[in-house]
């Protein structure tokens, strides 16, 4: 795969991931009720609600800052990650298998637009002497 490809690739996905959290932590922080019920009714309590809202958006602003906090993004996508698994299995436990595919879809859409960015972003680690 050349680079124009992984780049409108990992482009892409970083704009979906982006439309899908920022909506997401959107609805959170302005208390759109559909999100709230749902995230009530996993037994999350308010207060882990608004913060969920408030790192989603700021994990959005992050992603979407081209070649800039490169290091900040890695653990933006690890914090997804544990979102989308934990939505995952409250859903699951909660609601039911039908509940977990948009877990499932945000996970392979993510894990595609993470090994796109490690394609453009080598990591590099240096010996401490």
């Amino acid at each position: 795969m050349n680079v124009k490809t992984t780049k409108i690739i990992y482009w892409t996905g970083i704009v979906l991931t982006s439309l899908w959290f920022g909506a997401s932590g959107f609805f959170e922080l302005t208390k759109n009720p559909i999100v709230w019920q749902i995230t009530q009714q996993l037994g999350y309590p308010e207060h882990f609600i608004y913060l969920l809202g408030v790192m989603k958006v700021s994990g959005v602003i992050t992603l979407l800052l081209p070649n800039k906090l490169l290091r900040l993004k890695e653990w933006v996508f690890a914090g997804i990650f544990f979102d989308i698994i934990f939505a995952f299995f409250s859903k699951f436990t909660v609601l039911g298998c039908p509940a977990t595919i948009d877990a499932i879809i945000a996970f392979i859409m993510v894990s595609i637009t993470y090994s796109m960015f490690r394609k453009l972003y080598t990591a590099s680690y240096s010996a401490i002497n």
